[in-house]
């Protein structure tokens, strides 16, 4: 069974954008759905792949992958840590490195909590590798970083 935060890492999308999209699958033959009754909940509605599903998720890895997109609003936040008070910025990175621990326990648990097979076990060990050394480099520089940050508000900065 996949569940989205499975997948969270490597594509983004909504429910608003899942939905119509697995539509236009089963419409195509990709997916088949069946409605679930569940006790004191609304009816849900269970997807799987077909056959033919299979071989054009196949087909489609098979095609020259994209760039890796990587997004941060803690280093938009760092880009700009000089104009910010010293003990915001000291405050974000506490919130980084626990943000940062969470998810390295996360990737340690997901090891346990599914059986994974081999190409599942290597994708958790990169995730865990990159995040280890995001976190060593943060933990050795972040004091440059509250070093940049004013050591008090600037009166003049709404000016």
């Amino acid at each position: 069974m996949c569940t989205e935060e499975e997948f969270a890492y490597f594509v983004e999308a909504s429910y608003g954008s899942i939905y119509p999209a697995l539509g236009k699958l089963e419409e195509d033959g990709l997916v088949t759905s069946r409605t679930e009754q569940q006790d004191g909940k609304p009816a849900r509605k269970v997807y799987s792949i077909t056959n033919a599903g299979r071989q054009a998720f196949a087909e489609q890895l098979a095609e020259p992958l994209g760039e890796d997109m990587f997004r941060s609003p803690f280093l938009l936040f760092a880009r700009f840590a000089h104009i910010l008070p010293r003990e915001l910025v000291e405050q974000r990175c506490a919130e980084f490195l626990s943000r940062t621990a969470g998810k390295l326990q996360q990737l340690k648990d997901a090891g346990g909590r599914y059986e994974c097979n081999p190409a599942d076990k290597w994708v958790i060990d990169y995730g865990h590798a990159v995040l280890e050394v995001a976190e060593r480099h943060f933990r050795t520089h972040m004091h440059e970083l509250i070093t940049m940050a004013r050591a008090e508000p600037r009166k003049d900065a709404a000016e």
